[in-house]
């Protein structure tokens, strides 16, 4: 962290004076976190306010609360400040008397959108600083001139990691029409394959999902799916040999229409989209016709090509032969309605601090205006 020493510009003014400024921390932040990664998502918010020199009170997800709790037991065995880090477990209600705190000036959530509109609505009457980390219905693009298999494996990844419950999650596949048919062989035979088990056999690919509530959220996505005309190419199930737990298998579908909800809406489950493109044009389009605009990837051969479509694909990351790869020195964040500001990098830590302009006259006279 640091200010700037700037120039003196002023017509008509004698040039002596020092400008700079300095960085202060914003005061207490509100940290909301979802549960899908209850150490990482504290850890991203945690790690920014307290190098800021910023006070906080996290309010982790009521489905993770114990993960925040350790976290908090560890910063205060690792020499922080008692009263610094704060944890408040709880609902809605806890997050809304966070965000509606008048000496609360800075709230950082990640979560739903939805959730977003209405924190965003809350912090208006203070005037507080907020940064989002929201939805996405991300588009991973594979050319003809990909290598298929390196593709399909890296699309599994992409939208089937931690059960498909990733912000980030490439949920929607568009594939070159002439390499449609041999990608989703690849990839259904992959997905065929992967084990679905409890989290704690190192063998399983896919564990539980979060809960009966998610469950049943996306078990209405699948049969929307099917309704409207989508083919189930795979999964679409309960797994027949796991009879308690909140499990569902790998799934995908095929012959989607970009309107089908399965491909406009954030599912937040293994549910997999495959569409069908026709060049450059067509794929931009229908990958950036969505309100979200968190994460996409590029899957060619030709370089050129590539970097054209990261200048145009409406995303806040996009990966090119890859998915899933980040590094804390990049900020992470999203366009659109995938969220405001950015996590990670020096990015993350602006969020938390002021700005103050210092300007000293160091004229032997000081500036008379009258």
């Amino acid at each position: 962290m640091k200010g700037e020493t700037l120039p003196f510009s002023l017509t008509g003014a004698p040039p002596e004076h020092f400008v700079f400024t300095l960085k202060e921390p914003i005061g207490v932040a509100g940290l909301i976190t979802p549960w899908n990664f209850p150490l990482l998502m504290p850890a991203w918010k945690i790690a920014p306010a307290l190098a800021a020199g910023c006070s906080m009170v996290l309010k982790p997800a009521p489905q993770t609360p114990l993960t925040a709790l350790k976290l908090a037991e560890i910063c205060e065995e690792a020499g922080v400040p008692a009263g610094v880090v704060n944890v408040v477990p709880g609902g809605d209600e806890a997050g809304k008397a966070l965000v509606a705190h008048r000496e609360v000036p800075k709230i950082a959530f990640t979560g739903e959108t939805a959730t977003g509109r209405h924190i965003l609505a809350s912090a208006a009457p203070h005037i507080k600083r907020v940064t989002l980390e929201l939805g996405g219905k991300s588009p991973n693009i594979v050319f003809n001139d990909a290598n298929l298999e390196e593709a399909a494996q890296s699309a599994l990844f992409g939208i089937f990691f931690n059960s498909g419950q990733v912000c980030q999650a490439g949920s929607r596949i568009f594939v070159q029409r002439e390499s449609y048919e041999p990608f989703l062989e690849a990839l259904s035979s992959m997905a065929r394959k992967l084990k679905v088990g409890q989290g704690t056999d190192p063998t399983t690919d896919l564990g539980p999902v979060i809960s009966e509530e998610q469950l049943n959220k996306i078990e209405s996505y699948i049969e929307r799916g099917k309704r409207d005309g989508a083919e189930l190419l795979v999964g679409g199930n309960r797994p027949t040999h796991l009879p308690k737990g909140y499990f569902i298998e790998p799934t995908i579908f095929a012959g989607v229409r970009p309107d089908m909800a399965i491909a406009r809406e954030e599912i937040f489950g293994p549910v997999a989209a495959v569409l069908p493109f026709s060049d450059e044009e067509d794929v931009i389009r229908q990958a950036n016709d969505t309100i979200y605009g968190l994460a996409a990837a590029v899957w060619t051969r030709d370089i050129k090509r590539g970097l054209r479509l990261v200048k145009r694909i409406q995303s806040g990351t996009v990966w090119v032969n890859t998915y899933q790869v980040l590094t804390p020195t990049a900020p992470f964040g999203g366009y659109k309605q995938s969220g405001l500001g950015k996590e990670l990098g020096e990015r993350s830590l602006e969020a938390y601090l002021e700005t103050k302009s210092v300007i000293v006259d160091l004229n032997e006279k000081p500036m008379m205006f009258f």
